[in-house]
């Protein structure tokens, strides 16, 4: 491990995963398939695994041999391969690796105004925990928030990441917004399609508990729902509920196309399975008189 001291009182200090010699050279251990990944992986392992990670700040670094940390405080900042992660404070939790003299990082927490970017992609929030081993990042706060080029999710419990899985999990009043296009449940999984050199983007959401979609002039919920953002239909299950206007329809399945303005309600397959209706009538001038036909 390598200390450096940067002008302006900016303390940096590099800490190496794979092969350690590399921190304090600068050399750069991005290989070939690295080089062409998708842009916006939030991990600071994942793809950059063979990486080191940098951390600095602008109130110094503590190393605490007792806990086998580093404490970065003050506008603290670390960075691997694309990855960036900003926090008031940034602890690093290290462990002897398998080569004698050698120390590997296995978890991070940040803490305090929490910002992980990468090319194509952000996350806000107030506490971040990453678990290295497993590839996960665990986002908590009160206004947690994640924006892709094409869409914005966000959550009041928490935000989940599995690198391995390309999966976020969105906990609490979670939403998912595409242009005019939203949905909302209590619990969203967000799977992230990647290609390479292309930013992520979702392709599929699975949704659960009191899920409600819409779209311009549409409306629709139920007790679980999958979302396929490239066609934007919503397939809704459980006390289905879809309403346009006035005009209400309910049953047990269901199929929302925001993206053609279609809504179809039918038959699940078990007993007593029927679809109920309750239109109302337009009336000359547009109104209606009120009254179920």
């Amino acid at each position: 491990m390598t200390l450096r001291y940067l002008p302006l009182g900016v303390l940096a200090f590099a800490l190496a995963i794979s092969p350690p010699s590399l921190a304090a050279t600068g050399q750069d251990t991005t290989s070939a398939s690295e080089a062409k990944a998708p842009s916006g992986m939030l991990g600071l392992n994942g793809t950059h695994s063979k990486q080191p990670m940098h951390l600095n700040a602008d109130g110094g670094i503590e190393w605490q041999q007792a806990t086998k940390s580093y404490i970065a405080r003050k506008n603290a900042v670390a960075t691997r391969g694309n990855v960036t992660l900003r926090a008031e404070t940034i602890t690093a939790y290290y462990r002897d690796a398998a080569k004698a003299g050698n120390t590997e990082v296995w978890r991070v927490v940040a803490e305090g105004g929490v910002r992980i970017t990468t090319p194509s992609q952000s996350v806000v929030g107030d506490v971040a925990t990453y678990d290295l081993d497993n590839a996960v990042v665990v986002v908590k706060g009160s206004a947690i928030r994640l924006v892709t080029p094409q869409d914005v999710v966000t959550a009041r419990d928490s935000l989940e990441w599995y690198d391995q899985k390309q999966l976020a999990v969105a906990r609490g009043k979670a939403c998912v917004k595409h242009g005019v296009r939203t949905v909302r449940a209590d619990v969203l999984a967000a799977q992230i399609a990647t290609a390479s050199g292309q930013p992520a983007k979702i392709s599929r959401v699975n949704a659960l508990g009191h899920v409600q979609v819409s779209g311009p002039g549409q409306l629709g919920t139920g007790d679980k729902g999958v979302y396929d953002a490239r066609t934007g239909k919503v397939t809704l299950r459980g006390h289905v509920v879809m309403v346009r206007g006035e005009n209400t329809l309910t049953g047990e399945y269901g199929i929302v196309d925001l993206s053609q303005g279609v809504s179809r309600l039918m038959p699940a397959g078990g007993k007593d399975d029927r679809v109920h209706g309750y239109i109302v009538p337009q009336q000359k001038g547009g109104s209606g008189d009120g009254n179920p036909r």
